[in-house]
């Protein structure tokens, strides 16, 4: 169940024009924004093209890239999440394999060009989301289990606390001690999560007999969404996936204890596929699908993919995606960092010999937050939202906790609920609109204190993209809360671009990265108030410390509420 949408004029039910951009209202009511018809260069026969797809958790997005990295051609369908009970986030993976196929296909015809003119293609998934399928019908045996799932939540809890996890812990800082390898460190933190694929596949293997009768048989595979894609789109040639992806799972880390961890959860190693570099000729396309073979030349997570195209490329560069959840990403360089608060330890791309690592924290319920109080009726267009939260000099004390996923880094508390505190008869909608607001900006400065803390690298720059990263309000308040210039790109979808630089990389389209560098163009940069410093590097605006101080109050009130996920 996906809906199409695609940036045909023909469809077109309201056109307006804003700066250099074309705003389309289609008639699902969904705008996107793609350079206007009169500034296209009409593609010659023998001009090539980088073809990129992203699988998000509300959509599938393909562009059509060109020399310049501008978008020559775009579709986007949405993707329809499952909720069967209470706690329980699935996808349909006949819908989504359909969706993919249909934004390849509406791209290339929104741009104009022939299939054959495409080079490569290059694939951006979100993470943590699976299925399981019979190796040889390629039929999957369950729905893809999505990251924000929460079904394996008491296991989690409970492997966590066990005396197996504590025995782990001591031996594994004795090593340490003995070592100062922090591969042992690592292992003497570890910490479970429901968003890591682990224990969501623990609980598929203990409740779906068909899967379990398939394993014994040697007749089940297991991926990610990208895994399953390179399975289809080969016809079940390959069955692969990335380093990127592979770290995202908490099964293949980043620091390569695969077979620990499948051993100490009972995971067996025939299901996982093999893992490649992020950069790797997976082979190309049937040519039955597209009427061509296209080269895959590029997997990768879609924050990765993301950093990637934010050419966050030096240790310390920081990426701020805010789209359905938000994901703060920091270059490490070539060592992963060990974390104690729950920052994710990350193989952002792995490129050749290179392995670049990053680390990562997130919250889950960033966009999913915007979007609740938009269906509650609070605004009717999110482009509202940054005036209505201008409107009023303050929340009028509202504070409201984003966490319908439960709450990460560093609180790490899957049971937590989403909460509104401090209504009053005053109380406005413009009032509850600022208040969901600032609680995307004050995760913001929680997950960037913690990776100060943590890492100790200083941040040479800071990069923010997705959709939420178009609300001026929200950029605005980060800046001012982490006293640092945030730059804002003109495209916001950078896991895409991402994709597609590491796949025109592979195929000579673009040759160095100083070339995609060249290529970036920013929107908008947002300076703390007060300051006129091209870099600013000071503290926290003090006439927020009060605002924050509440929030974190109602914070911890909202955590430990739910005795079942």
């Amino acid at each position: 169940m996906l809906s199409v949408t695609r940036s045909y004029n023909h469809r077109l039910v309201q056109l307006v024009v804003a700066d250099e951009y074309t705003c389309v209202k289609l008639q699902t009511s969904t705008c996107h924004y793609f350079k206007a018809p009169s500034e296209h260069a009409c593609a010659t026969t023998d001009e090539t093209f980088i073809l990129s797809v992203d699988v998000g958790t509300t959509s599938i997005r393909c562009h059509v890239y060109d020399k310049e990295a501008k978008i020559r051609g775009s579709c986007t369908t949405k993707v329809v999440l499952l909720y069967p009970e209470v706690g329980r986030v699935e996808m349909d993976p006949d819908a989504l394999w359909k969706g993919f196929i249909d934004v390849v296909k509406g791209a290339v015809q929104d741009a104009g060009v022939q299939m054959r003119q495409i080079e490569a293609l290059g694939i951006s998934t979100q993470r943590g989301t699976f299925t399981t399928w019979d190796k040889k019908t390629g039929v999957p045996f369950h729905n893809f289990i999505s990251w924000q799932d929460q079904r394996a939540a008491d296991l989690v809890k409970s492997w966590n606390r066990s005396c197996t996890m504590k025995a782990i812990h001591g031996v594994m800082k004795v090593v340490y001690f003995l070592t100062r390898q922090k591969r042992s460190l690592a292992a003497s933190l570890i910490v479970f999560s429901t968003q890591h694929v682990t224990f969501r596949l623990v609980w598929v293997l203990t409740h779906y007999k068909q899967v379990r009768q398939a394993v014994a048989e040697g007749n089940c595979v297991f991926g990610t969404i990208d895994t399953w894609l390179l399975f289809k789109l080969t016809k079940g040639h390959v069955h692969a996936t990335d380093f990127s992806n592979a770290s995202s799972t908490g099964i293949f880390d980043s620091y390569q204890v695969c077979g620990f961890l499948c051993s100490l959860v009972s995971l067996p190693l025939s299901i996982f596929p093999t893992v490649e570099n992020t950069g790797h000729d997976f082979g190309s396309t049937d040519v039955s699908i597209f009427g061509v073979s296209i080269p895959i030349m590029s997997v990768m997570a879609d924050q990765q993919a993301a950093m990637f195209g934010e050419c966050c490329f030096d240790v310390g560069d920081v990426k701020i995606t805010m789209g359905t959840g938000t994901f703060m990403d920091i270059n490490t360089g070539s060592k992963p960092h060990t974390s104690v608060a729950g920052l994710y330890p990350l193989v952002g791309w792995k490129i050749g010999p290179e392995v670049v690592y990053l680390a990562e924290g997130n919250a889950a319920d960033t966009g999913t937050a915007i979007k609740w109080a938009q269906e509650l009726e609070l605004f009717s267009d999110v482009q509202e939202t940054s005036a209505m939260a201008y409107s009023v000099s303050d929340a009028d004390g509202v504070c409201f906790v984003p966490s319908f996923s439960g709450l990460q880094a560093p609180l790490n508390d899957p049971k937590a609920c989403a909460s509104l505190m401090g209504l009053k008869p005053s109380t406005t909608k413009s009032h509850l609109v600022r208040a969901i607001l600032e609680s995307v900006a004050f995760r913001n400065k929680q997950l960037y204190e913690t990776m100060l803390r943590e890492t100790r690298i200083p941040v040479t720059r800071i990069r923010v993209d997705g959709g939420v990263s178009a609300n001026d309000f929200v950029m605005q308040l980060t800046a001012d809360l982490f006293g640092r210039k945030v730059a804002r790109p003109q495209h916001h979808e950078m896991s895409c671009l991402g994709a597609a630089f590491v796949a025109g990389l592979g195929v000579g389209f673009w040759r160095t990265r100083e070339e995609l560098k060249k290529l970036q163009n920013t929107d908008e940069v947002f300076l703390p108030k007060g300051s006129s410093k091209e870099d600013a590097g000071g503290s926290l605006n003090r006439e927020y410390i009060p605002v924050l101080q509440s929030w974190e109050r109602a914070l911890r009130r909202s955590m430990n509420w739910y005795s079942k996920p």
